[in-house]
C-alpha cells in the first residue's frame, strides 16, 4: 500500500490529484517527507483475501520548477504483474490512467507469496521483495459514540470542524502468534448531486457541430452524451454568444446514487504487549460528521508483516509529529520496492499482502449533538436536498441549472430542461446500493 488509505481524503497523501476535494487543513506532506525530491515514483498497492478489486497503481511526483510544489503524474503504458509464489504469474490491465488490475476473479490466500514487478514504457524494470500474506483475527464488535472533537487536529475540516464518530472494535487477538494490525475505513454517503458543469451545461445527448438554431440555441442530436457540453467559439455566423464570467451548474442525479469516502490518516498496532486474549474498545476510525442523514461504514482490519509494520510505523510517526512546516523535516520514508538495475533509486510506497476482516456497521447518527459540517457554510445553507454532503465535499452550495432566468447556454431538442444527471461509477461513486445499507 501507499502511506495510508489508497483513497485518502487527508492531504497527508500528497499523490492523489484524481481524488475528491482535500477537506482538511495541514502541512503538505510532499515538503514533510521528500523535500527535495523532484521526480519520485510512488507505488501503491495491497493484495488482499477478498473478492474486491486488486489494483497497482503507479504514479511519479514531480516538483514544480517554479514554484517547487509537488503535484502527480499517474504512469501509464507499463507492463506489471504479480508473481504468485515465486512461480505463478498473474498479469494487470491499466483500467485507468495509472491503475493497473489484477484479474476480477482474483484474490490472495493466506500464506502463500506474492511478488510486485513492473516494467514502464522506457524499459526500467522494478520488483517488490516477496510478501507472505499472514492471517488476521476476525472483528468480533464495531461500535460507535459521538465525538464533537473526534477528528485530530492534523485532520480537522475547514474552519477547525471536529465532531464525528469514534469507532470501536473487540477482537481476540491470538497468543500461538506475533500480530500486527492496520486498519482502514471506508464510507457510503447518500449522494442527490451527480455532475458540475463549469462553463457548460449537461447534456444528455450529442450536440450537433456547426448546427445552430435563431443564434440562440444549439441543437441537441439523438445519440447518447451524458456529459457536460462546453461549446467551443468557431467565430462563425448564427452561432449563439457566448456567456462572460465564470459560472458552475449542477445536475442532481437520475437514479440513487452514493458516495464512497476513505480513510486518510494511518493506524497501526503491534500486540507485543497484549499478545493473546480479548482486546476491547480499541479506538481505530474518527468518521467526520459530514451530514445529518445515516450512513453505512465498513471497518477493515488488515494483517501486516513485521517489515511492513515497521515500514508503516516509522512513516506514521514522520507524519503525526510534524506539526508545521518550521519542525524538522524527515528523510523520505522509502519502501520494499527497487530498480533492478539502480539501487540508488528511492522509491516511495510499500508492495504488501494482507488478509482482511471486514465489518459494516449503521451509523444513524441518532446520537449528535450540533450541526453537521454540511451545515456550518458562513453564507448560509440553500435547503436543497443533499446540499450537506454536497458542502462538505465542495465547500459551497449547489447550484441548479435555472429555469428562468435561462441559462448561459440553451439547447433545441433533448429531454426538457432542466435534466439530471447520471451516476458513473468509479472508486468514489456507486449507483448499487450496497449491503448493509437500510432504507
Amino acid at each position: 500500500m501507499t502511506f495510508f488509505s489508497s483513497h485518502a481524503l487527508s492531504c497527508f497523501y500528497p499523490f492523489c490529484l484524481s481524488l475528491p476535494p482535500l477537506l482538511t487543513a495541514c502541512v503538505d506532506p510532499a515538503e514533510l517527507t521528500i523535500n527535495g525530491t523532484v521526480n519520485t515514483l510512488v507505488v501503491d498497492g495491497t493484495i488482499t483475501n477478498l473478492p474486491e478489486p486488486q489494483v497497482i497503481r503507479l504514479n511519479r511526483s514531480k516538483a514544480d520548477p517554479l514554484t517547487g510544489r509537488f503535484g502527480s503524474v499517474p504512469i501509464t503504458k507499463a507492463t506489471v504483474d504479480v508473481l504468485v509464489d515465486s512461480s505463478l504469474v498473474i498479469p494487470c490491465h491499466e483500467t485507468e490512467a495509472g491503475s493497473y488490475q489484477l484479474p476480477s476473479d482474483f484474490k490472495g490466500q493466506i500464506g502463500h507469496s506474492y511478488q510486485l514487478r513492473f516494467t514502464l514504457s522506457d524499459g526500467t524494470h522494478y520488483q517488490s521483495t516477496p510478501q507472505i500474506m499472514p492471517a488476521v483475527p476476525a472483528i468480533d464488535r464495531v461500535s460507535a459514540q459521538y465525538n464533537p472533537s473526534s477528528l485530530p487536529v492534523e485532520e480537522q475540516l475547514t474552519g477547525g470542524y471536529r465532531a464525528g464518530h469514534d469507532v470501536y472494535i473487540d477482537w481476540k487477538d491470538p497468543a500461538t502468534e506475533h500480530n500486527y494490525y492496520r486498519w482502514e475505513w471506508k464510507l457510503w454517503e447518500k449522494q442527490s448531486w451527480c455532475r458540475s458543469c463549469q462553463q457548460g451545461i449537461y447534456a444528455v445527448n450529442t450536440i450537433l457541430d456547426h448546427m445552430y438554431k435563431d443564434k440562440t440555441f444549439y441543437v441537441s442530436g439523438d445519440q447518447p452524451f451524458e456529459s457536460c457540453f462546453v461549446p467551443i467559439n468557431y467565430f462563425e455566423a448564427g452561432q449563439p454568444p457566448f456567456a462572460s464570467g465564470l459560472y458552475v451548474y449542477d445536475y442532481p442525479c437520475r437514479t440513487q446514487c452514493w458516495e464512497i469516502l476513505y480513510s486518510s490518516s494511518l493506524n497501526v498496532f503491534d500486540d507485543q504487549y497484549s499478545n493473546g486474549g480479548l482486546i476491547t474498545k480499541r479506538k481505530i476510525a474518527q468518521i467526520p460528521f459530514y451530514d445529518s442523514t445515516a450512513c453505512l461504514v465498513e471497518i477493515r482490519q488488515l494483517s501486516m508483516t513485521k517489515t511492513a509494520y515497521s515500514y508503516f510505523k516509522r512513516f506514521q510517526d514522520q507524519t503525526q509529529n510534524v506539526g508545521g512546516i518550521a519542525d524538522p523535516t524527515p528523510s523520505a520514508t522509502v519502501g520494499n520496492i527497487q530498480n533492478s538495475n539502480n539501487s540508488q533509486e528511492r522509491i516511495v510506497g510499500y508492495f504488501t499482502a494482507s488478509a482482511v476482516s471486514a465489518v459494516r456497521h449503521w451509523l444513524d447518527r441518532k446520537d449528535i449533538i450540533g450541526l453537521p459540517f454540511g451545515q456550518t457554510d458562513p453564507t448560509g445553507e440553500s435547503k436543497l436536498p443533499g446540499s450537506e454532503l454536497f458542502y462538505s465535499l465542495n465547500l459551497r452550495q449547489p447550484i441548479p441549472e435555472p429555469i428562468y432566468p435561462y441559462p448561459n447556454i440553451r439547447l433545441l431538442g433533448g429531454p426538457p430542461r432542466p435534466v439530471t444527471a447520471i451516476c458513473v461509477p468509479s472508486d468514489s461513486r456507486t449507483p448499487l446500493k450496497p449491503a448493509g445499507w437500510q432504507d
